[in-house]
């Protein structure tokens, strides 16, 4: 038990002055007792705590005098109401009620069993549903008993009674407790994918809109405002830059037994709390994350990935922390927050030959809601959900990929860090239902999405209110901050330091020279046609699997190659497109030209599968309205660029004036639709039923896109696609162009049709062409138009 300040002699004798007339006198004869009403009024006014208007209060039989009593009463946890409309104000008040009711106002650090009140003869005459209370009574010294060895639970309580049970309460009920709230902030970042410097490799020059390295002033600054704090990041922590790569396959700088990955040595070095994994954490397979996590000296948890051979969770599940922190009046109080997290499902099929045998991965869902009890009776006040996963919507579907926005409505969540997507909310996602954007909650649950790279730093400030023994949420608000772009004066050095050998050591890979090009080589226009940073990819991964397949049974089969632009302005960033100038080309610009660190693979499909593969890759677009006048938007924002598959081998056009055929999610919406026209292999219609071998990557090969679904064989590689780009120019000086395999069908001629790209672009627009530079766009895109 906490043995608190005793209160002032002043408020004691304040609550101990109840008058006799405003007891129940009760029939002649008989002795006055003490109704719930008088009970909780005495009980409040003995303690040096602030009163509201009472107009919280729902209870009919609460009348305007006594409802401030009854709030405060309600909002520290030591009543109830007997029902959502009745307080049961003038009901006798039994000795046990009374019992009961103090009881649940001394905070204590253990509980009492129920056998402690084996000890009265009359237990059995005691209320089940207050036993836990009672037996809390004895264990505080509150309830002592009779000299014959009973409680008398029934017995009115009457005015003397009530005077002796107010001052046991107020000997042990800390008054200052129950006036005071604490200001807790949670700080979050997502997706920093080892941009831990404020350094763009792929362009070999220093950046300002992006790196942990900005990031980490945000913190500084934000923890400065409030010492009530704790830092958490959402996964996708140690791939996505070659410094990622650099540490995980590069032989000279990969992750020796014991030394820290840099990504890991700056989370310790800014105090972070608590991290969970990202769907990336798994590219490298689990060997390598787990040397990754064998040195982090904060809690790393997971709640859905779990043992494929025993069930167990293979990371912690969640943690219950308790932080010291000062409360509104100065004095240090503790609480507790418990922290879970989530990735989604797919990473099955994502690192399908990583994990397969290996891991299982629970619904997202599920898992929150089945740790949260878990939590809860380890005492947890607040609690977190880290959910590496995209927004979603409201309906739950078995193992679908974003679901944030049903955490939202899962019962004892307070807070969510979210992330995946790349988004920024506060900000995006207005239209879900729901949503405060200016308060930063969805369904009433503060949330946020920090962006991408380290672009923001998520801010959630929660005001805890004391209920009892426990520590509730009252008030929340949630916001995102944004680094400085303007300049590198954010930058903090210590960060700086401690990553200086792996920076330098990336460096030099990446500046390693592969060979030459003799134009440049952009992304820009990659969505609206033909173009040669997916060429050069296709080609190299074509001559890859054509060397693989040789003097094997899928000899004689024609190979085509998919590739996507995996740089192409998405998820609000106008600047993030490839660029490689002319000129020699090292790694750092093949690293641009293919941004994962996939393996390659082949796939065994038929002609009809290439048609649906390619169909499915249609859905980039938006359906053109040949009747229409005004502008159109041609591209589809929420379909991801890096499924925009173009396959190589074979020519095609795309007619944007039919509807698509799948949606974003490889489902079938619209059974009859064909955007596909002129489908041709060799100069001739495609054969639906001959076999083909395609060259693509682990990602693809292990997922369930139309036309992937149907794969006849899969052939598995362990070299990267990004290694088979330097082999391919290795040595050598190339003339990358496109070879325009596809193309739009005929656009109406009374169509605008318009499409966003980086400002940038209207310096490579063709002189003589079908796009035109419009003017600005949203963002900080610009508008272009196609004909």
């Amino acid at each position: 038990m906490t043995l608190w300040k005793k209160v002032t002699a002043s408020a004691l004798a304040v609550g101990l002055i109840t008058s006799s007339a405003g007891m129940n006198a009760g029939a002649a004869g008989k002795a006055p007792s003490v109704t719930r009403g008088e009970f909780v009024k005495s009980l409040i006014s003995g303690l040096d705590v602030s009163l509201g208007n009472g107009s919280t209060v729902t209870f009919k039989d609460v009348d305007k005098s006594l409802a401030p009593y009854v709030e405060k009463a309600v909002e520290l946890g030591l009543v109830n109401g007997l029902s959502a409309s009745e307080f049961g104000t003038n009901n006798t008040l039994r000795r046990e009620q009374a019992f009961a009711i103090a009881a649940r106002g001394i905070d204590t650090q253990k509980s009492y069993p129920v056998s402690n009140l084996k000890q009265f003869k009359d237990v059995n005459h005691m209320s089940h549903s207050l036993l836990p209370d009672m037996a809390k009574g004895v264990g505080i010294g509150l309830l002592l008993g009779y000299a014959d060895h009973t409680v008398k639970p029934q017995r009115v309580v009457s005015p003397g009674e009530m005077r002796s049970i107010v001052q046991r309460f107020l000997k042990e009920y800390s008054p200052s407790q129950a006036n005071t709230s604490v200001a807790l902030r949670i700080m979050g970042t997502s997706d920093i994918h080892t941009n831990i410097m404020a350094y763009d490799y792929y362009k070999d020059m220093p950046s300002n809109s992006l790196g942990l390295a900005k990031t980490a002033t945000l913190i500084k600054n934000a923890r400065k405002e409030n010492p009530n704090n704790l830092l958490v990041d959402n996964g996708d922590l140690i791939q996505g830059t070659p410094l990622g790569s650099y540490k995980a396959i590069v032989p000279t700088g990969k992750l020796k037994d014991g030394e820290e990955h840099p990504s890991v040595k700056v989370l310790e070095l800014l105090g972070y709390d608590a991290a969970t994994a990202g769907n990336h954490e798994f590219n490298y397979g689990l060997d390598y994350l787990d040397e990754v996590l064998d040195d982090v000296d904060y809690e790393y948890v997971n709640a859905n990935v779990k043992k494929a051979s025993t069930g167990e969770n293979y990371f912690k599940p969640y943690t219950v922390m308790t932080k010291k922190m000062k409360d509104s009046k100065g004095n240090e109080v503790s609480v507790k927050v418990g922290i879970t997290g989530i990735v989604p499902p797919d990473i099955l099929k994502w690192d399908k030959s990583h994990l397969e045998g290996k891991v299982t991965v629970q619904d997202s869902v599920d898992a929150v809601e089945a740790v949260i009890p878990k939590m809860k009776a380890e005492g947890a006040d607040v609690i977190l959900v880290l959910s590496h996963s995209g927004m979603g919507d409201a309906v739950h579907t078995d193992g679908e990929e974003d679901v944030t926005y049903l955490l939202t409505k899962v019962e004892g969540v307070d807070a969510i860090v979210t992330g995946h997507a790349h988004a920024v909310f506060p900000g995006a996602y207005k239209d879900l239902p729901g949503v405060d954007t200016e308060n930063g909650t969805i369904n009433g649950v503060p949330v946020v999405m920090p962006g991408k790279f380290g672009s923001h730093l998520g801010v959630i400030d929660l005001t805890l209110a004391k209920k009892g023994s426990k520590w509730n949420v009252t008030n929340s608000h949630a916001e995102v901050r944004a680094i400085v772009k303007e300049d590198a004066s954010d930058v903090d050095a210590s960060v700086v330091e401690a990553v200086k050998a792996a920076h330098e050591g990336t460096l030099a890979y990446v500046r390693e020279a592969v060979g030459t090009i003799t134009s440049d080589i952009h992304s820009y226009f990659a969505l609206v046609q033909d173009d040669p940073s997916i060429q050069i990819v296709t080609d190299a991964q074509k001559q890859y699997v054509e060397g693989k397949i040789a003097g094997t049974e899928y000899a004689d089969l024609p190979v085509l190659s998919a590739g996507a632009p995996f740089k192409a302005g998405t998820r609000g960033d106008a600047e993030y497109f490839t660029f490689v100038p002319k000129g020699e080309i090292a790694i750092k610009n093949v690293a641009d030209l293919y941004l994962y660190d996939n393996t390659l693979a082949a796939l065994v499909v038929t002609g009809a599968d290439v048609k649906e593969w390619l169909e499915m890759s249609a859905g980039q677009f938006n359906q053109i309205d040949p009747t229409a006048t005004g502008e159109q938007s041609l591209i589809n924002t929420d379909f991801r660029t890096y499924n925009f598959d173009v396959i190589d081998g074979v020519t095609y056009k795309i007619d944007v004036t039919q509807p698509a055929k799948y949606d974003v999610d490889g489902n079938v919406v619209n059974e009859d639709a064909s955007r596909i026209t002129d489908l041709m292999y060799d100069g001739k219609p495609i054969d639906l039923t001959q076999k083909f071998v395609v060259a693509t990557n682990n990602y693809r090969a292990n997922g369930k896109f139309p036309g992937v679904r149907n794969k006849s064989a899969v052939i598995m590689y362990p070299d990267e696609n990004r290694q088979a780009v330097v082999d391919y120019i290795a040595g050598r000086t190339i003339d990358p162009s496109a070879d325009g395999n596809w193309s739009f069908a005929t656009l109406p001629a009374s169509a605008s049709v318009v499409f966003e790209s980086s400002p940038s672009a209207k310096a490579f627009v063709p002189v003589t062409g079908n796009i035109a530079y419009v003017g600005e766009g949203t963002d900080g895109f610009a508008k272009y138009s196609l004909k």
